[in-house]
C-alpha cells in the first residue's frame, strides 16, 4: 500500500475549507469560518490547513499531495465565453470579477504555497468540481457500489452530474452545463423572497410549508422545461445571474407580477406561496434525476452531494418515494466537502488505494463527520477562569448528563460543546443549543431570544436511533446521522386538530400544536432527523438517554451553536460569548456547567447588542 498524507483545499468561492487524509483515514477537517468568525468565508483557508496539520502532528513539507477541488482554468474559460455571449451586457460585473481573478484564482500555486509557508515542495493535483462532490459523496459512503448524483449552483461548466462508484474508482458520465442549473434557480428564487443567496436558501425551504405551490405551472411553463429524465433547460430572458449583479430581472418580477421582496421586510402569504412553488420544483427534478440514474446505472443505492444536496425535503422525498433502497449524503455536501473529496480522489481514484471501512459499526467512513478542533480539560478551564466565569466541574459524566437532563425537562436552553466540532453546515451534538422538544413555546423562545433569527424557522430533533420509526414515519433503526433528511411525524404522535391547522393561514399556523413533539414538528408535521447512536455520538447519545429516563422522551431539540450571521462555534471562548451574549439559559463545556443566572452581568440582551458589542456581520 502507498503511504501518503494528503491535504485537499476549497477556497475562493464559497466555504473554503481544508482537509486531511492520512493512509485513506479522514484525519482532520474544518470550514475556514469557524477560524475567522466570518460567516462562508470564502478566502483562501490558512487556518483550517493549520488545524488539520496540527491534528495530525504534520507540518507542510510533510505533505505528500494537495489537491485543489476545481479547475480554475476551466472555471475562468466559462467566465469570459459567459461575459463574451451577453457583451456589453454585464461589463460591471465583469469589471467586478475580474481582479480577483487577475490577483489570486489564476495564480493558485502562488497561492497555496504562501498557504503552506512556501514549505511545500510536490506537485499540486486539481479536479474537476464535480468530481471532487462525487468523490466526497461515494468514497467515505457505507457502499461498495452505488450510483452518484451531484446537483449544485455550477462547478467548471458543469451544474448536475451523474455516474457510478465502485470499488475504489468513480466515474461520471452525464452532465448538465451552465447557464441551466437547479441551485442557481432555487437561489434566484432565494433573492427574489429577500434572503441572502448562498445562505439563505435554508430560509427558502423552511419557509416553504407556510404556502401553496400555486406558482408550480408558472414556473413550468415560463422558467424551466422539464424532461421525463430530470434534464431540464431554463429561459435566460427571466434571470440575471450571467451578466448581471442580481438573480432576476424586470420580466421575472413581471412573471410574478410584483417586485423582489426587500431584505428584512415583512414576509406575507406570496412569499410562502413562491417557496412553496419552488421547493415543490426542486424535489420534482431531484425525484425524476433520481428515477433516470436508477434506470440508467441499475444500482439499489444513491450517493449524493452538491449544494442542491442540502435541501433535506428533497433528499427525504427521494429516499421514500424514490427507487433507491438506501441514500448516503456527504454531510459537507456544498463546496467546502470538495476539500474533502479531492484528497479522496488522489488516495483511491490517482493512487489506486482500496476502500475499507475500519468499524462496521459506523456504517460509512465519515466518523459522524466529527473531524474539527476538540479542547482540552485544562484549556477549557484556563479560558473560563480568564472570563471570570463561575461553574460546576464535573467529573463523573453519568452524573453531568443527569444535571443537564433535569434542566432540560425543566425548560432550559442549553448550550452544548462537547468534543470534536462537525465539519458542514450542521450542528450535530458537538456545538449544539438543545431543549425540550415537547415544550410549546420553545421553537418561538429559542427563534427570537437566542438564535435571534426568524420565527417561521423550524428546529430539528435529535432521536435515539432504536426509537426513531416510533416518532417518524422511518424504518426501524434507520441512520440519518447528518441532520440530512426529512420525514413525517408519525400519525400516532400527532395531535387531533379538528380543522385548527385549516383554518390557520401563513404564520399563524405556528400558534397550532401540532404533536407530543412540538417544538420540532413543522407546520406541514415533517422534522428534519438526526439519529444518535452510542458509537458516533458518545456523550450525546448518554444526555439524551438520561433525558429520556427522566422524561419518557427520546427526542430533543438540536439547531446549531451560533447566532443569526455568525458562524457556528468552534472555541471555549466563541461557546461562552454565544452564551452570555444570548438568553440561553446553561452552558455546557465538556465537563463544565455553566449556569446564566450565576455568571457576573448576565442580562437579557437582543441581536443587535449581541452583534455590536462582539462586531460581526
Amino acid at each position: 500500500m502507498v503511504v501518503a498524507r494528503i491535504l485537499g483545499i476549497s477556497a475562493f468561492y464559497h466555504d473554503s475549507a481544508a482537509a486531511l487524509v492520512v493512509d485513506g483515514e479522514i484525519v482532520a477537517a474544518a470550514q475556514e469560518e469557524r477560524f475567522t468568525r466570518k460567516k462562508h468565508d470564502h478566502e483562501f483557508p490558512v487556518n483550517a490547513i493549520d488545524y488539520c496539520l496540527q491534528e495530525a502532528g504534520l507540518n507542510p513539507e510533510d505533505l505528500d499531495y494537495v489537491g485543489f477541488y476545481d479547475k480554475p482554468l476551466l472555471k475562468f474559460e466559462r467566465l469570459l465565453e459567459t461575459y463574451l455571449s451577453y457583451a456589453p451586457r454585464g461589463f460591471r460585473s465583469f469589471v467586478q470579477a475580474m481582479p480577483l481573478w487577475l490577483t489570486q484564482k489564476l495564480h493558485l500555486p502562488r497561492e497555496m504555497n504562501k498557504g503552506l509557508k512556501k514549505a511545500y515542495k510536490k506537485r499540486y493535483v486539481f479536479t474537476e468540481h464535480h468530481e471532487s462532490h462525487a468523490a466526497s459523496a461515494f468514497f467515505p459512503s457505507p457502499f461498495d457500489e452505488a450510483a452518484i448524483l451531484t446537483l449544485d449552483g455550477v462547478g467548471e461548466w458543469a451544474t448536475t452530474s451523474f455516474g457510478v462508484g465502485r470499488g475504489n474508482k468513480i466515474e461520471l458520465t452525464h452532465e448538465l452545463h451552465f447557464p441551466h442549473s437547479l441551485g442557481l434557480l432555487y437561489s434566484a428564487f432565494t433573492y427574489y423572497c429577500g434572503f441572502r443567496v448562498n445562505s439563505g436558501e435554508y430560509k427558502l425551504m423552511g419557509l416553504a410549508p407556510y404556502g401553496e405551490p400555486k406558482y408550480t405551472d408558472l414556473i413550468a411553463d415560463n422558467l424551466i422545461d422539464i424532461k421525463e429524465d430530470g434534464s431540464f433547460r431554463m429561459d435566460m430572458s427571466y434571470f440575471n445571474y450571467c451578466q448581471g449583479l442580481t438573480m432576476t430581472n424586470a420580466k421575472f418580477a413581471s412573471l410574478f407580477s410584483r417586485p423582489a421582496r426587500k431584505p428584512e421586510t415583512p414576509i406575507d402569504q406570496f412569499d410562502m406561496d413562491v417557496a412553496a412553488s419552488v421547493q415543490k420544483v426542486t424535489e420534482d427534478v431531484m425525484l425524476k434525476c433520481a428515477h433516470h440514474v436508477h434506470k440508467t446505472t441499475g444500482l439499489k443505492d444513491l450517493c449524493l452531494a452538491g449544494g442542491v444536496a442540502l435541501n433535506c425535503v428533497g433528499n427525504g422525498k427521494i429516499l421514500r418515494e424514490g427507487p433507491f433502497d438506501n441514500v448516503w449524503i456527504q454531510p459537507a455536501a456544498g463546496d467546502a466537502g470538495g476539500a474533502l473529496g479531492t484528497a479522496l480522489f488522489i488516495w483511491h481514484q490517482l493512487l489506486d488505494n482500496p476502500r475499507t471501512h475500519a468499524n462496521d459499526d459506523l456504517m460509512d467512513n465519515q466518523t459522524g463527520s466529527l473531524l474539527g478542533p476538540r479542547f482540552a480539560d485544562d484549556e477549557i478551564k484556563a479560558c473560563l477562569d480568564e472570563a471570570g466565569a463561575k461553574y460546576h466541574h464535573y467529573a463523573n459524566e453519568d452524573e453531568l448528563c443527569n444535571a443537564v437532563a433535569d434542566l432540560m425537562a425543566n425548560e432550559k436552553v442549553v448550550g452544548w460543546m462537547q468534543g470534536r466540532m462537525e465539519f458542514g453546515p450542521r450542528a450535530l451534538g458537538s456545538r449544539s443549543i438543545i431543549g425540550d422538544a415537547r415544550s410549546e413555546k420553545m421553537q418561538q423562545v429559542m427563534n427570537l431570544k437566542i438564535k435571534f433569527r426568524e420565527s417561521f424557522r423550524p428546529f430539528a430533533p435529535s432521536i435515539l436511533r432504536n426509537r426513531v420509526d416510533e416518532f417518524f414515519e422511518m424504518r426501524p433503526n434507520e441512520d440519518s446521522p447528518y441532520m440530512l433528511l426529512v420525514a413525517p411525524v408519525q400519525d400516532a404522535k400527532r395531535c387531533k386538530l379538528n380543522g385548527e391547522m385549516d383554518k390557520a393561514s401563513g404564520l399563524d399556523k405556528l400558534k397550532v400544536k401540532r404533536s407530543e413533539v412540538p417544538a420540532i414538528t413543522h407546520v406541514d408535521f415533517s422534522a428534519r432527523v438526526q439519529t444518535v447512536d452510542p458509537q458516533r455520538h458518545g456523550r450525546y447519545h448518554k444526555l439524551i438517554s438520561a433525558f429520556e429516563a427522566k422524561t419518557g422522551s427520546p427526542v430533543v431539540i438540536n439547531t446549531s451553536f451560533n447566532v443569526r450571521g455568525e458562524p457556528i462555534v468552534c472555541t471555549p471562548a466563541d461557546a461562552y460569548r454565544c452564551f452570555m451574549g444570548t438568553n440561553m439559559d446553561v452552558l455546557v463545556i465538556e465537563n463544565y456547567v455553566l449556569i446564566k443566572d450565576e455568571q457576573p452581568n448576565a442580562g437579557e440582551v437582543t441581536n443587535d447588542e449581541y452583534l455590536s458589542q462582539f462586531a460581526l456581520d
